[in-house]
Formats: structure tokens, C-alpha cells, sequence
């Protein structure tokens, strides 16, 4: 549920074959190719196969009967329909496997994409409203400045773009899946789509996660349950996460030239959620030519794909895109690109009486005694060594070291200004010649 606007209206079961907005050729074609891929004979199974209402199944059904493409293994009459076994002629087979050289995709009925437009515009990101609180909470055990937050709100809430920069360790990453938790909301997602007679796949278990609507929650069930378009699935708020791996062609449409199925790109399975470009200058791409490839879809809300055939065409873009470097912006964008990033971000180390919480935090889940002496050290003789330049990593970093040193040693668990000065060591690599 979205806490400001209230529960997202959900796309209608389709009561008739007219309003799947599908052709009647396509829907015949699909029908075909899941029977036979499937060896399906039973009109639930059919139905629930191709997420249609077992009525419109059965009207298929009877369409393709009347074209002697399907028959019956039993008779039938309307009030037993749903029991009845079915199976395809030669004729069927025939046409489902010519079918099937055109494209392997069976199962789901698709969407047509003017009808998943709509339905984007009821669950847009950009009608999210998060307050301090959402936010605070879904953070978790992060401990961040007041000034940040007061930064993050606003940025979140308008769901425009966002760049956080800063020194590596401090949290940009954490901090990105925290805005995605803070969402709470759910969304419908299609199975598929369909643009000009090509399906493309969208629903990816991957990236996104299903909201059961069953038995276990009664109030939700009468909500939602099986009342929407069994098309799309109800999913959380969909989160992709992308780092040094990211390439651009991943953001282009995927065909398959061995089964001639499209999948859909990685920001159109993101499409009323987050998509998070971790480690921004560490692609193969520079981050200009990665940040280019965003204006349009920034500025205009929408996003240009292309069939195989060439054909380009327009698809929604509403998602929240996260940008996070350890590079100063300067260094990597022009300002023409900084420019159209709506928001930049800055995610310093701690200070250090926050370092000093955060050490603590650790200590106790970590079920290890705070010792004075050894922060002591810490502060005084370690940290001046590094000029007190704190990160968020740190505390985890130097009491799991400790803790490894104590277990190796068989000591209890401990620390101590000498484990301190060991587990420093391997935090930082000192400088030096190394002859080869």
C-alpha cells in the first residue's frame, strides 16, 4: 500500500477476448503453442497456464474447435466444460508448429503495451510520498547524519534521479537498497508485452519478488487476490543493481535469435522502481557515455527501444534511478550531464563521535566488550596515522579481524590495543617498491 495515496488500483480481469486487447490470431497462435509445448488437455490448466479467465479460455477454446484446430477427447456440454479433455488436431499441430518457427514464446498471454501504459500512471514511482520516518526505518542500524537525511527525503519523494558520491566504504550502496525498502508499496508487473505482433518477456523472477495474495493474509486477499488481470503478477516494487559489469547493450532489447523471443531490458523490468548504478567509473563504458544513455529517459519519462528489425519505438520510463561513484562528479561527468541529474548527494565518512556509535553497534552484535583502553589507542595513535579520515566499513572491518584473531589464537574474544594494531595492518597496504 501506498501510505499517501492508498491502495494501487489494479488491472481489471479482462471479461471478454476483446478487452485482453489482444488479436484474435495472436491469442489463437499462443493457445496452440502452450497445449502442444505443454501437453496440456484440461481447461483449468489451460486457463491458469495462460492467465486467462476460464470463461475467455473457453471461448478460445471453442474459436479454435470451430477451426478444427482442437477437439474434444470426451464429449461436453457448457456445464461440464471445465472437466472436459481436449487435444489438437493434426491440423493444430500443424499450425502450432508453424507457429513455434515464428517464435517460441507460449504461455501468458501478453499485454498490449498502450494498456500497460495506464496501468504504469496508477503505480508510478513519482506519487510515492516517503516520510523522515519510512526512511529512518528503513535504514536500519545505519547511522547518518541529520543533514543527509534531510537530502535523501525530498530526493526519494520526487522520484527523479539521484547521484551519491563520496569515499568508498561509507554506505552509498546500503543507503540505495534502504530508499528501495522505504518504498513498502507493491505494483503489478506483466508477464508480458506485446509491441506491433513481438512479445517481449518482462516478469523475471530475479528482479522481481511475488506478493503472495492467498489464505495467509484474508484482508489482503479480498484486496487484491485473484481480482486483477492474472496477466501481470503482484510483486514488490522492483530493485535492479547494476556495478562494474554494465554494459550498454544490457540496457537494449534482448532478442534471442535461436527461439526469436524478446527480453525486456534491464530498466524495463525496473519500471516502478529502483535502478542503482553501484560503482559508477568502474565499467568498461566511460560514465559519461553511461550517463548520455540516461538523458532522454530522465528528462522525458520515456525510453526508446528497437525491435530486431530495426524498428524503434517508445516505451515508459518511471523508475528511479540511483547513480553512486566514489569519484568527485567533476571528474567524470560534464556539466550538461550533472545537470540533468535532479539530485547529487554527498556521503562522507563519519564523524567521530559517530564512528564511535557505529564501533559500539558492532561490538554489540558481535558480542564483544567495549574496552577503553583500546579506543583509546584507536583514536589517539591510529587514526592521526591516516590523518582521522573515518569510514563507515571500518568498525565492522577491524572488530571482525579482531575476532578471527582471538578464535585463531584460541583466546576468548577480545580487544586490545595490540589485536588493534594487527587487525590495522590489514586494513590498509603501505606503500613501497616491490623488486621483481
Amino acid at each position: 500500500m501506498n501510505i499517501e495515496t492508498g491502495p494501487i488500483a489494479a488491472p481489471v480481469t479482462p471479461r471478454s477476448l476483446e478487452a485482453t486487447g489482444l488479436t484474435q490470431v495472436l491469442m489463437q497462435d499462443i493457445l496452440l503453442k502452450t497445449i502442444f509445448r505443454m501437453s496440456l488437455t484440461k481447461i483449468t490448466d489451460i486457463a491458469r497456464t495462460i492467465c486467462l479467465p476460464i470463461p475467455q479460455t473457453i471461448e478460445l477454446v471453442d474459436i479454435a474447435r470451430r477451426s478444427q484446430l482442437i477437439e474434444a477427447t470426451v464429449a461436453h456440454a457448457a456445464s461440464t466444460s471445465t472437466e472436459a479433455s481436449f487435444q489438437l488436431t493434426e491440423a493444430g499441430k500443424a499450425r502450432a508448429l508453424d507457429a513455434l518457427s515464428q517464435s517460441e514464446y507460449y504461455g501468458a498471454m501478453p499485454v498490449p503495451l498502450e494498456i500497460y501504459r495506464e496501468q504504469i500512471k496508477r503505480q508510478s514511482i513519482r506519487d510515492i510520498q516517503i516520510t523522515r520516518r519510512q526512511l529512518k526505518i528503513a535504514m536500519g542500524d545505519l547511522i547518518l547524519p541529520t543533514d543527509l537525511m534531510d537530502n535523501l527525503g525530498p530526493a526519494v519523494s520526487s522520484g527523479r534521479s539521484i547521484l551519491m558520491y563520496g569515499p568508498p566504504g561509507n554506505g552509498k550502496s546500503s543507503i540505495s537498497n534502504g530508499i528501495r525498502a522505504a518504498m513498502g508499496d507493491h505494483i503489478y508487473v506483466p508477464r508480458a508485452v506485446v509491441h506491433a505482433g513481438q512479445i517481449i518477456s518482462v516478469y523475471d523472477p530475479i528482479v522481481h519478488n511475488i506478493v503472495k495474495t492467498s489464505e495467509d493474509n484474508p484482508s489482503l486477499l479480498r484486496q487484491t487476490g485473484n481480482r486483477f488481470d492474472n496477466r501481470y503478477v503482484y510483486c514488490e516494487r522492483p530493485t535492479v543493481i547494476t556495478g562494474g559489469e554494465l554494459t550498454l547493450d544490457m540496457l537494449d532489447l534482448k532478442y534471442n535469435p535461436v527461439s526469436r523471443t524478446y527480453q525486456a531490458p534491464l530498466q524495463f523490468k525496473a519500471t516502478g522502481g529502483v535502478f542503482i548504478i553501484d560503482d559508477l567509473g568502474r565499467q568498461e563504458e566511460p560514465p559519461q557515455a553511461i550517463v548520455n544513455r540516461w538523458i532522454v529517459p530522465m528528462e522525458m519519462n520515456y525510453d526508446i527501444l528497437a525491435l530486431q528489425s530495426g524498428e524503434k519505438f517508445v516505451v515508459p520510463f518511471d523508475t528511479l534511478v540511483i547513480f553512486s561513484t566514489n569519484f568527485h562528479p567533476n571528474d567524470i561527468f560534464d556539466q550538461a550531464a550533472l545537470r540533468r541529474i535532479f539530485y547529487k548527494i554527498k556521503i562522507d565518512g563519519p564523524c567521530q563521535s559517530d564512528f564511535l556509535k557505529i564501533f559500539a553497534m558492532v561490538a554489540r552484535k558481535r558480542n564483544i566488550l567495549l574496552d577503553e583502553e583500546t579506543i583509546i589507542h584507536l583514536i589517539q595513535k591510529k587514526y592521526p596515522t591516516i590523518n582521522n579520515v573515518y569510514a563507515n566499513y571500518q568498525p565492522v572491518f577491524l572488530i571482525d579481524q579482531m575476532i578471527c584473531i582471538c578464535d585463531f589464537e584460541g583466546k576468548p574474544r577480545h580487544m586490545s590495543p595490540e589485536l588493534i594494531d594487527r587487525a590495522w595492518k590489514n586494513m590498509f597496504v603501505e606503500q613501497e617498491e616491490i623488486q621483481r
